[in-house]
């Protein structure tokens, strides 16, 4: 299994935050890695909630469904994605720091079937995409007004 954990502080606030990042339909304005992101069926975003990305991961693009299956609005939310070859769990959780807000990121991403035997390798790979990712982010919130 690999896995990213980071941080970062922005001076919005935690709700605001909370309500863009629980959409995971806006990963695409954020991450370079996802390619396209929607919310299924134009659900509410709570527990349940769907959405279909697809990820460029190690040169493929790959389809990914997340479902939430946290939902504790200002704290935490975290989304649970499987396909056929991979379960990816992301938790994003935030903390009122002063007058902004302290988001931790944490994913866990496991390869199914025979491909568990790079789950070795994977964690490198992971590692840069979900730097990538906290970079956009970064870039993102503080481009946004």
């Amino acid at each position: 299994m690999a896995r990213y954990r980071a941080a970062l502080e922005t001076e919005r606030p935690r709700e605001e935050l909370f309500t863009y990042l629980s959409d995971f339909s806006t990963t695409r304005e954020w991450d370079p890695g996802v390619v396209s992101a929607e919310r299924v069926n134009g659900s509410p975003v709570q527990e349940g909630a769907e959405f279909r990305l697809v990820a460029e991961f190690l040169g493929r693009r790959t389809p990914i469904t997340y479902r939430i299956i946290e939902y504790d609005p200002p704290h935490a939310v975290t989304f649970l994605g499987e396909n056929s070859r991979v379960t990816s769990r992301d938790r994003i959780t935030f903390e009122t720091l002063g007058g902004g807000t302290r988001i931790t990121y944490d994913a866990a991403l496991e390869l199914k079937g025979a491909l568990k035997i790079a789950d070795p390798l994977l964690g490198l790979a992971f590692k840069r995409v979900g730097d990538r990712a906290l970079g956009g982010l970064r870039r993102k919130l503080a481009s946004s007004g």
